[in-house]
């Protein structure tokens, strides 16, 4: 993702943009609820019968803490980029900016340690492509932080769009597989998610979005 970006990147955000963004937000909801509720009863209660999640304290910690946080950037990472929040309520969208991106470091930091400390149950495709993920979100989150603090909107919005993109990638992970069995009964996928979709989706849940998201950025209408 490289850095020399034009001065003006992003005009002021349509009514469509933000429709589209509530109807993401609407659709994801049920995802968020679930894993954000499911992070927190990890952390919270024994689920050694529940879920194969559940091992040792300090993976427990990872695994679910990084479940609970990624609902929370999920959530806020898109409201942060609606004009009600961005630029209306100028506090608001700092103090929302602020939990966005400490709940992004933990996802990404808590993520990438789990996947040091258990590995992933795809084997070392999914490691990979999972930890590219984590890295990217937190490399998003600090050029977003950094930039905002720089007082250099154009470089920071871009990256908040980055940010964005990448903090719906578990839902779009789950997403994927959800179209997918519904349109092909699972073709190419398995339990232990060593199939071709399953080895494609390691890195389809974000990286085709973010380099559209490139391509968008560099259009005329955003110069």
């Amino acid at each position: 993702m490289p850095d020399a970006l034009p001065r003006r990147i992003l005009p002021d955000m349509p009514s469509r943009a933000s429709f589209a963004i509530l109807a993401v937000l609407l659709l994801g909801m049920p995802f968020i609820l679930y894993s954000g509720g499911f992070g927190l009863r990890g952390l919270t209660a024994d689920l050694s019968g529940e879920t194969r999640f559940f091992t040792t304290p300090a993976a427990n910690v990872l695994i679910f803490g990084h479940m609970a946080a990624g609902a929370l950037v999920t959530l806020l990472a898109p409201v942060q980029l609606l004009p009600v929040t961005r630029a209306r309520n100028p506090r608001v969208h700092r103090t929302l900016g602020y939990v966005t991106l400490t709940a992004a470091a933990v996802t990404g930091i808590f993520g990438l340690l789990y996947i040091a400390l258990r590995g992933t149950i795809g084997g070392p495709l999914m490691s990979a492509g999972f930890a590219l993920y984590g890295a990217l979100l937190l490399i998003a989150a600090a050029n977003t932080a950094y930039h905002a603090l720089d007082k250099n909107r154009p470089r920071h919005r871009a990256w908040a769009l980055r940010l964005a993109v990448l903090a719906l990638g578990s839902f779009l992970y789950r997403l994927h597989y959800w179209v997918w069995y519904a349109a092909t009964g699972g073709a190419g996928s398995n339990e232990a998610f060593t199939g071709p979709f399953d080895v494609v989706n390691f890195i389809a849940f974000y990286l085709p979005y973010l380099i559209i998201l490139e391509f968008v950025l560099r259009r005329p209408l955003f110069r």
